[in-house]
């Protein structure tokens, strides 16, 4: 019997426009209530529990000061709420974790990394790369020397895929491009089906719905590195999923309640 579980755990909140940010430009005329002022959204993580290893996908978001100074003005994390805190409430400590796999490597999704020193890290090839060497317009995502801060992966070896790559039994990577250049998605076998953690590649579960009267078969976000590929990305997980409830986000709120009625998803 499969025993791999999965624990949403959020870790902050980061500001942000939803009519600016989490719709596309083309499509925000048919969602009229999507706020046009920053609004708080959560960073969750997942801990994967109950496989051959204890499995982390991404480390989560930094602490206020930083997120405030140097990414989405007004984004917390509240006391207890880092991924470190919210790991020895459960019984964990950071050293326990066996592998981290990232979605990506944006600033509030890799925080913390130096804690975990008996882990295995896992990103793409193609976002390492990038984070290390970004354009100016990405210096903040990726925490880039030029600002003048370290960056979390800053030092780490990191462990280096491509395509679609199994981690452990039940919990495998694929690729999901276009909010970032490396961008991938964890898929994850449990014993009542397969969740789909998505990172960024879906900021909310609005990006799933069709826009009928533009012909459009989902509702693409306005922040990307590729259009195309976002697009792309959407319809693959879309299309991979069981179905909207076993896709899991890390920035849409529904996922708060979600994790109040049910804390472990199995």
């Amino acid at each position: 019997m499969n025993t791999v579980r999965i624990r949403p755990i959020n870790t902050g909140f980061v500001t942000m426009v939803p009519s600016l940010y989490l719709y596309h430009h083309s499509a925000i005329k048919y969602y009229p209530n999507a706020s046009q002022k920053a609004e708080e959204f959560p960073v969750f993580t997942y801990l994967i529990e109950g496989g051959e290893k204890l499995v982390l996908v991404d480390t989560g978001m930094s602490d206020t000061r930083r997120a405030d100074t140097y990414h989405h003005p007004g984004s917390y994390q509240p006391k207890g709420m880092s991924i470190i805190e919210q790991l020895q409430e459960i019984g964990y400590k950071p050293t326990d974790i066996d592998i981290v796999v990232f979605t990506h490597l944006h600033w509030d999704h890799c925080f913390y990394m130096d804690q975990f020193t008996n882990a295995q890290f896992i990103v793409h090839a193609k976002e390492y790369a990038f984070a290390m060497d970004p354009i100016p317009l990405y210096y903040k995502s990726y925490e880039a020397p030029e600002l003048g801060i370290v960056r979390p992966f800053e030092g780490i070896a990191m462990t280096l895929v491509e395509g679609e790559t199994e981690i452990i039994p039940h919990v495998r990577v694929f690729e999901t491009p276009g909010h970032s250049v490396g961008h991938q998605a964890v898929e994850v076998d449990t014993n009542s089906g397969s969740y789909i953690i998505c990172g960024d590649a879906i900021f909310i579960l609005d990006n799933l719905k069709p826009i009928e009267q533009i012909h459009y078969d989902i509702t693409p976000p306005n922040r990307y590195v590729d259009i195309v590929e976002t697009w792309q990305s959407i319809e693959k997980i879309k299309n991979r999923a069981q179905g909207e409830d076993w896709i899991l986000t890390c920035h849409d709120r529904s996922m708060l309640q979600r994790v109040k009625d049910n804390p472990i998803l199995d």
